[in-house]
């Protein structure tokens, strides 16, 4: 589990690196303010739709079915059954991507809209295709994950970011000179990457025998059965995008900077989740849908209480040193061009509400992958409306006094009632699950975490106050030298408490020392 979801971890943090230049690149570019949150808000809505037709609901339906028909029946119906289920896939969201545009271009015709408005508009009509684009390239990607395949698709993402960092640096300067003009050259990088991230997948699904053909998806068997085991965890995922849209929009009418504000913070949190949370739950899908098949029950357990150790025992960490280091990390990262010291304070105070879910958002990942391996799609979906429906009422109510920091302790909240209600429903479905194993380890954990958490805020005192960040080194130092004092701290005291995920990991790194090296002599 650790090698393999660490294979996808690698390309996935090399991924969110070049994000992470991304990032700073806009912020340099953007900053935070009205502009910066018309291409945020723009840019969700395709993305609302690829994930209700191309991640998540689907996937989570499709991969189970791939495996049982690859064990079942061979693999030339496999591929016949995925050539069904894109082409139903590519009917779907073209229609959908029509009526969109055709609708935005009447509304913008009409002249109703205000200025921030109308940019909005403008850029979604302009990127809204992505959406067909990313859904062909999350299907490649869930075909060659269920076929074994974790490192190459993961580093699809990172053709997003090079062709964004290009748009911003190479193509934005030839659009004009000022921002709202510029800003366009980001919606045409949007498509540029959309298809590639689908192309570049194509060759490897063509050497394991793959060759995409039209299969008429009206009336097909296997269609028919992922529409049925999608429809609720598409509810669920529509629930959950129009809630981030609802709240957003709400936000970006209260105060014009909070969603772009947000978004930097978000980001930040997509580093770790991304590298472990995202790595592990993509491997743990086909890896617990091939027990599931086998009525391996046991196992099935044993695997999901592993994985989620290994998932607090990283991103607990993670949490503690975002809290701790949220402005010295912002400053460092983005304060630059059109990103300024209320820009950080702003972004900085959005992550210190933020970051102490990771772990939850992360852990909800993973345990809805369980339900989807067990062919229940329905539970967790109820479960997510339920938390969406506390996340809307949280941010309405919070929004006001904290503005962007509002929506952070929203969602921490309600990812902290949504693993609540996921372990009890897993309890009551599996016999046997039980989560009493981990409770002495978490503990362990939450306390490493939180001494090794208030030792990163000190020794950044401590840096602070002897030499300042007026210099980038200074910055560097303000940020790395707590951070890995603290780390260091924290794996000590999980080492001595007796924590068996930090055991599994130093020999897992043991064993990467001792491997025998090749002798070219």
């Amino acid at each position: 589990m650790l090698k393999s979801s660490g294979a996808m971890g690698a390309a996935t943090l090399s991924s969110r690196i070049l994000g992470m230049v991304r990032e700073i690149v806009y912020a340099r570019f953007m900053g935070d303010g009205w502009v910066a949150s018309a291409f945020v808000l723009a840019l969700m809505i395709p993305n609302l739709f690829r994930r209700l037709l191309g991640e998540g609901a689907l996937t989570a339906a499709f991969v189970p079915i791939f495996k049982a028909k690859e064990k079942t029946e061979g693999e030339r119906e496999m591929w016949s059954a995925a050539n069904a289920v894109i082409s139903g896939l590519v009917v779907a969201a073209s229609a959908i991507t029509f009526l969109v545009v055709l609708g935005i271009s009447l509304v913008l015709a009409m002249g109703w809209a205000k200025t921030e408005t109308q940019l909005m508009l403008q850029l979604l009509r302009i990127m809204f295709p992505y959406m067909l684009l990313a859904c062909l390239a999350a299907v490649f990607m869930s075909m060659l994950n269920a076929r074994g395949f974790f490192f190459l698709p993961a580093l699809g993402a990172s053709l997003l970011n090079l062709v964004m960092i290009a748009a911003v640096l190479w193509l934005a300067p030839r659009f004009g000179h000022n921002l709202q003009s510029q800003i366009f050259a980001l919606a045409i990088g949007i498509l540029i990457a959309g298809l590639l991230q689908a192309g570049f997948q194509v060759p490897t699904l063509r050497r394991q025998g793959y060759r995409a053909q039209w299969v008429t998806p009206w009336g097909n068997e296997t269609v028919r059965e992922v529409l049925r085991k999608m429809v609720p965890g598409t509810i669920g995922v529509a629930a959950f995008q129009l809630n981030v849209l609802v709240t957003q929009g709400f936000a970006f009418w209260v105060e014009a900077n909070i969603v772009a504000s947000f978004n930097y913070a978000v980001r930040l949190m997509e580093l770790p989740q991304g590298v472990f949370g995202i790595s592990l739950a993509t491997f743990m899908l086909p890896t617990l849908s091939g027990l599931a098949a086998e009525k391996k029950y046991g196992e099935f357990r044993a695997t999901l209480r592993q994985g989620i150790g290994y998932l607090c025992f990283v991103n607990l960490l993670a949490s503690a040193l975002l809290v701790s280091l949220a402005t010295p990390i912002i400053r460092l990262l983005f304060e630059r061009g059109h990103f300024d010291a209320g820009s950080t304070h702003r972004a900085a105070f959005a992550l210190t509400c933020l970051a102490p879910g990771l772990a939850a958002f992360s852990v909800v990942n993973v345990m809805a992958r369980a339900f989807y391996a067990l062919n229940d799609t329905k539970t967790p979906m109820l479960i997510s409306i339920v938390c969406l429906g506390l996340n809307l009422v949280f941010s309405l109510w919070l929004v006001f006094p904290f503005k962007q920091g509002g929506l952070g302790i929203a969602n921490t909240m309600s990812a902290l009632f949504n693993v609540g209600l996921l372990f009890y429903s897993m309890r009551r479905k599996l016999r046997g699950f039980d989560v009493m194993d981990l409770k002495k380890p978490l503990l362990g954990m939450v306390a490493a975490s939180v001494f090794a958490g208030g030792m990163a805020w000190g020794l950044n005192r401590v840096w602070e106050n002897a030499l300042g960040h007026t210099t980038l080194a200074s910055r560097i130092g303000a940020v790395f030298a707590p951070m890995i004092a603290a780390g260091f701290l924290y794996f000590s005291i999980a080492l001595i408490m007796g924590i068996p995920q930090a055991h599994e990991f130093l020999g897992l790194f043991r064993q990467k020392l001792r491997r025998p090296k090749l002798n070219l002599v």
